[in-house]
């Protein structure tokens, strides 16, 4: 699990849960943010941002990487949804094996269409949320 501090001073802080392509996406938005080293205050607003495909297999580790930023946030985390195989299944919708949408384990606050969708995408939805959480 890797937690990057998304603006530098610890207000919101980002776990990436890169599972396929999308994960690219998900990288070059992050490309000028430092990982996390440490702890962060219990200030922080946590997301955890899901990319990929998610399979009946991953679902625990989903759960469970969900359930660690909650502890470690001490309150839910804000949970994205990148991209279209993390929100639907993707094209691999109608496999037995795929989960039809990370919103089947675990709440959403926000979905970022696409396949995939841009960097600037993301970085829009985490501005959002850290100016509600802000307020």
């Amino acid at each position: 699990m890797r937690w990057l501090d998304w603006y530098g001073d610890g207000s919101l802080v980002v776990v990436e849960v890169g599972l396929a392509c999308c994960a690219l996406e998900v990288e070059a938005a992050a490309l000028d943010v430092a990982p996390t080293v440490g702890e962060f205050s219990e200030g922080s607003t946590v997301v955890v941002v899901v990319s990929g495909t998610v399979t009946d297999r991953l679902a625990p580790a989903v759960i469970a990487i969900v359930d660690a930023a909650e502890q470690l946030g001490r309150r839910r985390p804000k949970v994205v949804s990148f991209g279209a195989c993390a929100t639907s299944g993707g094209p691999y919708w109608d496999s037995y094996a795929v989960l039809k949408g990370i919103d089947q384990l675990v709440a959403v606050d926000a979905y970022v269409p696409g396949c995939p969708p841009p960097p600037e995408a993301l970085q829009a939805v985490l501005d959002s949320i850290a100016k509600r959480s802000a307020a």
